[in-house]
């Protein structure tokens, strides 16, 4: 897949984070000329109620108001992989759904599912705490699960806007069916907050598979090479 002329290229960032992680990405699209679109999403608002399907519908609304003209692409990082699954057979002229270092739930698995198709415990795991329906990440620990191959700037400057993500997310169901689209799965050889093996599982699901020498966080990392993975300019594995 390459990117159709006039597409609209939609950012779904993953759990604790927000837009703003694609600080480094953006002007990679920019200077390719892509549009492009990025929600917050709620989940990580603070409310511990929000579910997946919330998260579907803050992508869904977004994409609407943008009023895209030409196809759709879904990019999905972490978390956010389960929410642009949920939400994609809802997406007018969608195109392609792309998956990076993402969870893959099936219909009717929850994002802690796929976590789970291999059962081994990353550094992710040990820099959370759960309260009140809110999972925390420690920052001392979360800057190296997270941004293990970043330099000390971006690992601060990320680990200083994480915000706690609602446990609802992470356990409700993915609902919808697969649309008839193509679906890359962008591995991260390097990761340590979704394990590569776990990964490799995910991948599975998709139709094509492309590798990063990264760690979880590509779009700060490596962003040239990340744009070109999602664009479809990398060369599938």
């Amino acid at each position: 897949m390459t990117t159709p002329p006039d597409s609209t290229v939609v950012l779904v960032h993953g759990a604790f984070c927000g837009a703003w992680t694609w600080r480094d990405l953006a002007p990679e699209l920019d200077a390719r000329g892509v549009r492009w679109i990025a929600p917050d999403l709620p989940s990580t608002s603070g409310d511990p109620e929000i579910t997946l399907e919330d998260d579907a519908a803050a992508v869904l609304g977004a994409v609407s108001a943008a009023e895209p003209t030409g196809r759709v692409i879904l990019v999905g990082h972490s978390y956010g992989g389960a929410v642009i699954a949920e939400a994609a057979a809802r997406i007018p002229r969608l195109a392609a759904l792309v998956f990076l270092a993402a969870l893959v739930p099936e219909t009717g698995e929850s994002p802690s599912d796929a976590a789970r198709v291999v059962k081994v415990r990353t550094l992710l795991d040990e820099a959370m705490s759960v309260d009140d329906g809110l999972i925390r990440l420690d920052p001392a620990r979360a800057g190296e699960a997270l941004m293990g191959d970043c330099d000390a700037d971006a690992t601060g400057w990320v680990t200083a806007r994480l915000r706690p993500q609602s446990l609802a997310s992470f356990r409700s169901p993915r609902t919808a069916a697969n649309p008839a689209v193509l679906r890359r799965y962008v591995r991260c050889r390097d990761d340590h907050a979704i394990d590569p093996a776990v990964q490799t599982l995910l991948a599975a699901r998709c139709d094509e598979v492309v590798d990063l020498a990264s760690a979880h966080s590509p779009q700060f990392s490596v962003p040239r090479a990340c744009a070109d993975a999602i664009l479809g300019s990398a060369t599938p594995s």
